[in-house]
């Protein structure tokens, strides 16, 4: 197997590590929903931070950090890249707490045709025919759900293109994950302390008054998500951002399961309709995709 192949055979196996995890943590935010979603964020940042600074220090790698911080456009870029991150974050434990996971889940359907566009746009894949018309039909199930029903599902595509540029802008800084994520966790980390310090005032604020199990939880909060982000950055990586898109539809799935099987959110009409245009153009593209795979092995 050549270096290539292997490359693209691990870069499979993060891509389909990440969206398995980011699946399920539905599970996880559920646990803390008596918690609000900013110091919930504020837990994210601060417990990635430190769990991140000691694997790095364990794998030998804090020399890493140094090339970044002198390079100015990189730490721009990545700024930019981790104030998205961070919305996004914050509006996906914020949707869950709020029962609003199927609006998360629909949001990460139409991110991987988001990922196909931004391919074609900035890294100069070519679009095949088929490709375009399930873009096509993405973009027609938003408009019916704004024309139709009135009801414009700003979750959804907030949370879609937060995460695809994020992708985007990650994907084209020669930054490894690891390094990467503990930048992006120093730079929000101010913020995050100041706030859970100066301005939460849940009952969930003051870790010494917490019981040891909330505390637990809490802190869980840097391996739920460090574990998937580390997975998503390598995948980034080591495959064509087109096809890390085919992936991501593992994690959508097990949330719209989540939400309707095992939370009860009401599937309404306009999301129904809308959810069913989204899954043909995301099973367009997946014939498409598998039928040039297999005209390629044929060649």
């Amino acid at each position: 197997m050549t270096d290539d192949a292997t490359r693209s055979r691990h870069g499979v196996f993060y891509a389909i590590a990440a969206y398995t995890m980011w699946g399920v943590a539905p599970i996880y935010f559920k646990w803390l929903q008596q918690v609000p979603a900013l110091e919930i964020l504020s837990h994210r940042i601060i417990w990635s931070f430190v769990l991140v600074l000691l694997l790095m220090v364990g794998l030998r790698r804090l020399h890493r950090i140094r090339p970044v911080l002198k390079n100015r456009k990189q730490m721009l870029r990545l700024t930019l890249a981790t104030f998205l991150l961070g919305g996004n974050w914050f509006l996906f434990i914020w949707a869950i707490n709020n029962n609003r996971l199927l609006d998360a889940s629909l949001g990460y359907y139409i991110n991987p045709l988001l990922n196909v566009a931004i391919g074609m746009l900035f890294f100069a894949e070519r679009m095949r025919r088929f490709q375009l018309v399930a873009i096509a039909l993405a973009v027609t199930g938003v408009l019916i759900q704004v024309i139709s029903f009135g009801s414009v599902p700003w979750i959804a595509l907030t949370l879609a293109f937060s995460f695809a540029i994020y992708g985007a802008i990650r994907k084209r800084l020669p930054v490894d994950s690891m390094t990467g994520l503990w930048l992006e966790t120093t730079i929000l980390l101010p913020i995050m302390l100041v706030y859970l310090l100066f301005f939460a005032d849940s009952a969930a604020s003051d870790m010494t008054a917490n019981n040891w199990q909330l505390n637990l939880l809490l802190m869980a909060a840097g391996i739920v998500t460090t574990a998937p982000l580390l997975c998503f950055t390598a995948a980034a990586q080591r495959i064509r951002y087109a096809t890390l898109g085919f992936f991501q539809y593992i994690g959508p799935s097990l949330m719209f399961i989540l939400a309707v099987w095992v939370y009860g959110e009401p599937l309404a009409a306009d999301k129904l309709v809308t959810f069913a245009i989204i899954w043909t153009a995301l099973a367009l593209y997946s014939i498409d995709t598998l039928l040039h795979q297999q005209r390629s092995r044929r060649a």
